[in-house]
């Protein structure tokens, strides 16, 4: 089978690409490389280095292709706050940009990455995809943008879609030297380089992590799930879990076998308070479950 996972060099893509060429896929990359590595990239996948916002690039990636699995995104909240038009030309004009592409040819189903942000923090823990949406940053509304749209062309052109609203992302590829990297690798790289981790407010905000091969999984099972189930719908992606910042040092700090203490800072601007997952409908309709607990992937995170 021939696929394209838009943003394949990136933490999320590279992994699912690597499943992909696993399985015996034909697999094309579409990314910019400017959150991506070079050297994420399985050898057996080709790479089209463009933006995602660029009609050609993609119409030239998506050509002959059954599955596109679209992960490529500006991801960080704070970018989003700090640079809006940036990540709506990205992510929305990216977003419709595929999705155009991929009805034009012929594309079977288009699996969407969105994100628990959606929510921008419901009341009801745990969530289920009928809670209220209410998104809280500009990262929050394109994700929200992107899943109607998959929707509109599943009604209106027949392509099929399926949404993934992702919860805390986390594993191997996932790197601190970013600007704006993510909670756990950069807590590891400060536990294991001696420095006091940087936690933004009290520390008791919660988040429901999930591990990298799960959501490969849950990619894996959304491009083939019944389309008379799926096709048209989000789906909660995560393990069903709440730990707070201060739980999420303190087990890291057990695997790595340092003494935590934190140097807490101002909140930022747009994250939410606590998130919690009901995946109740994954595994009804996907047939999908996390199999890896938190402890585990963190472990396997660490290492």
């Amino acid at each position: 089978m021939r696929c394209l996972v838009t943003g394949g060099a990136g933490f999320i893509g590279s992994n699912l690409v690597d499943a992909l060429v696993a399985r015996g896929d034909e697999v094309r990359v579409l990314d910019d490389l400017s959150t991506g590595h070079r050297d994420n990239l399985n050898a057996k996948a080709d790479l089209s280095e463009a933006e995602v916002s660029d009609a050609a690039a993609v119409r030239s990636a998506v050509e002959g292709c059954e599955l596109v699995f679209h992960q490529a995104a500006h991801r960080a909240v704070l970018r989003s706050v700090e640079d809006p038009l940036a990540t709506d030309t990205a992510n929305v004009h990216g977003t419709l940009t595929v999705l155009e592409a991929a009805r034009a040819a012929g594309v079977r189903r288009l699996v969407y990455a969105s994100s628990s942000s959606v929510y921008g923090g419901a009341d009801l823990r745990p969530t289920p995809e009928t809670a209220p949406l209410l998104p809280r940053s500009p990262y929050a509304v394109t994700k929200l943008t992107g899943e109607h749209y998959c929707r509109v062309y599943s009604e209106l052109h027949g392509l099929e879609t399926v949404a993934l609203r992702y919860f805390n992302v986390f594993g191997l590829r996932q790197r601190p030297d970013s600007m704006y990297a993510a909670v756990i690798p950069l807590f590891i790289d400060a536990l294991r380089n001696g420095r006091r981790p940087t936690v933004h407010g009290d520390g008791q905000q919660s988040r429901d992590f999930t591990f990298i091969d799960d959501v490969v999984a849950a990619n894996l099972a959304a491009a083939s799930a019944p389309a008379a189930a799926a096709s048209g719908n989000a789906y909660n992606i995560a393990c069903g879990g709440e730990y707070t910042l201060l739980e999420l040092l303190e087990r890291l700090g057990e695997i790595i076998g340092v003494n935590v203490e934190p140097e807490h800072t101002e909140p930022r601007a747009g994250d939410v308070r606590h998130s919690c997952a009901d995946v109740s409908a994954a595994a009804r309709d996907l047939g999908w479950t996390a199999a890896v607990a938190f402890r585990d992937g963190l472990e396997r995170t660490a290492r």
